[in-house]
């Protein structure tokens, strides 16, 4: 019988799932290991003594740093993780803020803007710019704004 710890914080902090249900969380600080669950709070001098009292095999799982941080909304890349993610209908633009306070509206993916003196790539860019300069996008790669850029510039 064996209990998933799967990592949150590198090397400090876990939270314990038997069969997918979480069940505990654990961290360490100086040299001591801090189980909470649902009994309450106990300090272990080792992982064999947590195992103990748990009654389970710990296997120690990492998570992939993508399953921490989603840098997307709506299928677009952003440049940070997004906050206050919404749909713009009219507009058709996915926008988000850098902070969860924050009142500047960023638009996710990829777009060029044409400035006086041309075409500019751009990733996420404000949406106060795409309002006062003419722009296509939103792309969801950068090799599709590029192509765009390119006809732009041929023509």
């Amino acid at each position: 019988m064996t209990v998933h710890a799967k990592e949150i914080i590198n090397g400090k902090f876990w939270i314990l799932e038997d069969n997918g249900v979480k069940i505990a969380t654990l961290s360490v600080a100086d040299n001591k290991f801090l189980l909470s669950d649902k009994k309450g709070t106990k300090f272990f001098d080792s992982i064999k003594t947590t195992e103990r009292i748990i009654g389970k095999q710990i296997i120690w799982d990492k998570l992939a740093i993508t399953e921490i941080s989603c840098k997307e909304i709506y299928g677009y890349e952003t440049s940070t993780h997004p906050y206050n993610p919404i749909y713009n209908l009219k507009l058709k633009l996915p926008l988000f803020t850098k902070s969860s306070n924050s009142k500047s509206l960023y638009c996710a993916g990829y777009y060029i803007i044409k400035f006086p003196k041309g075409w500019v790539k751009s990733f996420c860019p404000k949406l106060i710019t795409l309002e006062k300069y003419e722009y296509n996008g939103p792309f969801k790669t950068r090799i599709e704004m590029k192509e765009k850029l390119r006809s732009k510039n041929e023509t």
